[in-house]
């Protein structure tokens, strides 16, 4: 069995991504209302502060900031996993070591995660979620993916609105 030593900061912000288990499905993007929800209710219930998000077909990708003194960001992924999973309709198979733990076929067990840093580390993982639609090939331009903080990162003048196209030499290819 492996051993996974998650490195915790108190009050610490961190990049997550957080995988389906069947990775070509559009799980994601097509019960977004049941996401957003299931992560409005575990921010009420275990505040954090979103500092950027997407919403792939199949994954998420985000870097959020825990409150001074919180490193339990462990039980926040999960809350959102379960919450997820409760709201949307029963479908899929199960193998039987899932049926017998009581689990759906939905989330990938575990989910990566990485310490922001510094200043030049969290610039990048930032970078790295918005461009990701476009990396994928879902989008053109980041502007034109819905499902991400990128809009409201315009708003407050952390990005052009015209950052994130196909061409851009700079944006991260890979996880840091």
């Amino acid at each position: 069995m492996s051993n996974y030593c998650r490195y915790r900061v108190a009050g610490g912000t961190y990049f997550f991504t957080i995988n389906l288990l069947e990775r070509r499905s559009d799980l994601l993007v097509h019960h977004i209302d049941a996401l957003r929800e299931a992560v409005r209710r575990t921010r009420r219930a275990r505040p954090f502060r979103i500092d950027g998000w997407v919403v792939l077909p199949d994954h998420i990708h985000c870097v959020i900031t825990l409150p001074d003194g919180d490193a339990d960001f462990s039980n926040r992924i999960k809350a959102i996993k379960i919450r997820f999973v409760r709201a949307i309709p029963a479908t899929g198979r199960r193998t039987r070591v899932r049926a017998a733990r009581g689990e759906r076929a939905i989330w990938q067990r575990r989910f990566w995660e990485h310490a922001i840093r510094s200043d030049a580390d969290y610039a990048r993982h930032m970078d790295y979620i918005h461009f990701n639609p476009v990396k994928h090939g879902h989008v053109a331009s980041a502007q034109e993916w819905p499902y991400s903080t990128f809009h409201r990162l315009v708003k407050t003048g952390l990005y052009p609105a015209d950052w994130g196209g196909a061409a851009v030499d700079d944006i991260p290819t890979g996880e840091a």
